[in-house]
């Protein structure tokens, strides 16, 4: 049993040029995951403002038709019509701005815990480029390394607060805007 602790207890050491290689590798990786979220997140913002524009053309689209249709036509006994359309519009829009923020604010995160574990990787080989220099002016250069893990690292809770703000900021502008478009529908046809 004291051979079997002993074996688990016991760090691998490396030399510290592989050190160095493996450490750069991890950052190399952690940054190009980094960019690539970025690019992500970039476009789905694209996409997210081709919805809104989208959207907002076919609402002016239904406004005018109905500022634009003579009164005998349109009716308030026909406002069901507008209405219903309009409440269809809304709920394909937020489904899909839902289904947008989501993925959004995924690769937001996951981009976070990518920059997070490349500053600790970037710290720990700073951390052994200065002890290779000072065991270098002191004659010592092919020494061993140990602890060379890099753990992704996550972000606090506090950190997804930010993502439940933006996206309540988005839901009381859609709610506010559904509102519009239902009290100009029924201004403009009842009254």
């Amino acid at each position: 049993m004291s051979s079997y602790n002993h074996h688990h207890h016991h760090h691998q050491t490396v030399p510290k040029e592989t050190a160095i290689q493996a450490l750069n590798t991890i950052i190399q990786l952690h940054f190009e995951k980094t960019l690539e979220k970025k690019r992500s997140v970039d476009l789905q913002k694209k996409q997210l403002w081709r919805l809104f524009q989208s959207h907002f053309t076919l609402l002016s689209l239904l406004l005018a038709l109905q500022t634009l249709s003579p009164k005998s036509r349109l009716q308030c006994r026909h406002a069901w019509i507008p209405l219903s359309l309009l409440s269809l519009s809304h709920l394909l829009f937020y489904v899909a701005v839902a289904q947008t923020l989501r993925c959004i604010n995924g690769f937001k995160y996951q981009r976070r815990c990518h920059k997070l574990t490349l500053g600790l990787a970037t710290e720990r080989l700073k951390r052994l480029k200065m002890v290779v220099g000072e065991l270098g002016e002191e004659g010592g250069g092919g020494g061993l390394v140990e602890e060379l893990e890099i753990c992704y690292q996550e972000p606090p809770e506090s950190y997804l607060g930010k993502f439940k703000r933006s996206w309540g900021l988005y839901f009381g502008f859609l709610i506010l805007t559904f509102g519009f478009m239902v009290s100009a529908t029924v201004v403009l046809l009842c009254f």
